[in-house]
């Protein structure tokens, strides 16, 4: 494997298992030191195994990697900052931030309780934020005293469930739709400090998947993490420094580019509500037709 990232500093959250584990051990082995970040949580986010994050540090030192364990609850403002405090205090330095950190709590919209949506917004989309601004704070200093771009990454991770939308999961859905929007804008506030911003829209099967559905060996050798992980250890590296702002899909055969919003077709504004249904009508034919999971346009 090439050393893209030889020397770098990452930090993954939600490095225990699945995907952030994958993504630790794949950075490391292009040379980053990384900061193995995960409460050791259940899927919908109950109880706590330091464990996990422990077995992953533990086998990138096995391959020759460094590696430390971190296990700051990254939806605490407080908690985050300590987790980006203590990478730069055990390493020198922060390159690398890869927001993976999630939980799952399922509900169709009509049986949803508020714990639910709550629990789920704060872990994915706070827990993406309060890292990210901590870092970012760091790196604009960092600009400010050297005057160089400081080549700072973040990466984080979003969903098809959130960019083309999934039944039973408006409140992950809805937080990883914000992650996305929210890595479009950090990109380019953070693009005069020499800092990139993407998201990332895996698929893979995890813990968090495995009961959705029943997969062949086939099927579930093309969902293996591995397929993700290559295309974040390349965001993380210097090579990348002119890729920003965008939402990228890996996994399950496919790596794509993903496309955002789009003003479609359009009229004149008119002040007749009769006239501006008629003229929406004649409007929805020209555009194109919302995605499904697989991201290709709904029959």
């Amino acid at each position: 494997m090439a050393r893209l990232c030889e020397g770098r500093v990452a930090i993954v959250t939600g490095a225990g298992r699945g995907l952030g584990r994958q993504h630790s051990l794949v950075l490391a082995a292009a040379g980053a030191k990384v900061m193995v970040n995960d409460i050791g949580a259940n899927v919908d986010g109950t109880g706590k195994d330091a464990s996990f994050a422990a077995q992953t540090v533990a086998d990138i030192k096995a391959m020759g990697g460094e590696a430390v364990v971190n296990g700051d609850d990254v939806s605490s403002f407080a908690g985050a900052k300590h987790m980006i405090d203590e990478a730069i205090g055990k390493f020198g330095r922060l390159d690398v931030l890869v927001n993976n950190a999630g939980i799952l709590r399922d509900r169709m919209l009509v049986n949803m309780s508020e714990e639910e949506w709550d629990s789920v917004i704060q872990v994915h989309l706070k827990g993406t934020f309060a890292p990210s601004r901590h870092a970012a704070a760091h790196w604009r200093e960092l600009f400010k005293t050297t005057g160089e771009p400081t080549m700072g990454r973040i990466i984080n991770t979003t969903s098809t469930s959130g960019i083309y939308g999934n039944v039973g999961q408006t409140n992950y859905g809805a937080a990883k739709a914000g992650i996305a929007a929210f890595s479009i804008i950090a990109a380019r506030e953070l693009k005069r400090f020499g800092v990139t911003v993407n998201a990332l829209s895996p698929s893979a099967q995890t813990r968090m998947t495995e009961n959705l559905r029943v997969l062949t060996p086939e099927q579930r050798a093309m969902r293996d993490p591995k397929w993700v992980s290559p295309i974040v250890a390349y965001l993380a590296s210097k090579e990348a420094q002119d890729i920003t702002g965008r939402v990228i899909q890996a996994g399950v055969g496919r790596l794509a580019v993903c496309e955002g919003w789009r003003r479609g077709a359009e009229v004149e504004q008119v002040e007749d509500p009769a006239e501006a249904g008629r003229l929406l009508r004649q409007m929805l034919p020209k555009v194109r037709k919302n995605v499904g999971m697989d991201g290709m346009e709904l029959d």
